[in-house]
C-alpha cells in the first residue's frame, strides 16, 4: 500500500506563489510514477502535472512555464512549486501514484492523498 500526504495549500493573491508537498510511505515509491491532479467546485478532476521515476516529466498546457514538479526519492516527497498563480487555479490538489508508464489520466493513479485547498483571489 502507498500512502499519500498533501500540505502547502492556502490562499494567495493572483500572481502570488504557493509550494505543494506530497509525502509519501509505504512501498517504495521512488519506482512509481507520481502526478498531481486538481478538482475545482463543479468540474471534473484534471491532470496538472506528471513525473516518472526517473525524473520526466509531463505538464498541461494550463500550467506550463508557471508550475515546476520536483521528485526526492530519498526523502521520498514531491513538491509543486506553483508561480504567477491565476483565479482558474483554483481548485482542490491532489498527489497521486501510478506504476503506468507516462500515466495522464486519473483512473492510471492507484493511490491518491486526501487533497489540499488552494485557493487564488483576484
Amino acid at each position: 500500500q502507498v500512502r499519500l500526504v498533501e500540505s502547502g495549500g492556502g490562499l494567495v493573491q493572483t500572481g502570488g506563489s504557493l509550494r505543494l508537498s506530497c509525502a509519501t510511505s509505504g512501498r517504495t515509491v521512488s519506482n512509481y510514477g507520481m502526478g498531481w491532479f486538481r478538482q475545482a467546485p463543479g468540474k471534473e478532476r484534471e491532470f496538472v502535472v506528471a513525473i516518472s521515476w526517473s525524473g520526466f516529466s509531463t505538464y498541461a498546457d494550463s500550467v506550463k512555464g508557471r508550475f515546476t514538479i520536483s521528485r526526492d526519492n530519498t526523502k521520498n516527497t514531491v513538491d509543486l512549486q506553483m508561480n504567477s498563480l491565476k483565479p482558474e487555479d483554483t481548485a482542490v490538489y491532489y498527489c497521486a501514484a501510478t506504476n503506468w508508464r507516462r500515466a495522464i489520466r486519473p483512473d492510471e493513479f492507484a493511490y491518491w492523498g486526501q487533497g489540499t485547498q488552494v485557493t487564488v483571489s483576484s
